[in-house]
């Protein structure tokens, strides 16, 4: 079970990095790549996999519900920010990726401070 969550973390990790690397690359061009829509959904799926995998678990340690709602909700304003993004290309302005990428910084900021 431990390899598993570990591995799960990483590729929460990775969509976490997609979202923000794509989202600062395209700062310029004021375009969402389709790349960030497959990140984000890797984090919140991933994420959501590795909350049940630790509740479930007794090896893991149980996860604390108050940080994972604020990170759930972060990360469902990041993922309908991001779907509407990709489906109407002329709303997005370099202020609309500007707060992709800070709602992105801030889930990372409380998954690291929030203990």
């Amino acid at each position: 079970m431990e390899f598993l969550y570990h591995l799960l973390l990483v590729l929460h990790l990775l969509g976490w990095a997609i979202v923000l690397g794509g989202v600062l690359v395209n700062l310029r061009s004021a375009k969402i790549p389709k790349g960030v829509l497959h990140g984000i959904l890797t984090a919140l799926l991933t994420g959501l996999l590795m909350v049940g995998l630790a509740s479930a678990s007794d090896d893991l340690r149980d996860p604390d519900n108050a940080k994972v709602a604020v990170k759930l909700v972060i990360a469902l304003v990041v993922t309908a920010l991001v779907v509407y993004g990709v489906r109407k290309p002329r709303t997005v302005t370099t202020g609309y990726l500007g707060a992709i990428a800070g709602l992105t910084a801030v889930n990372v900021a409380v998954a690291v401070f929030w203990r």
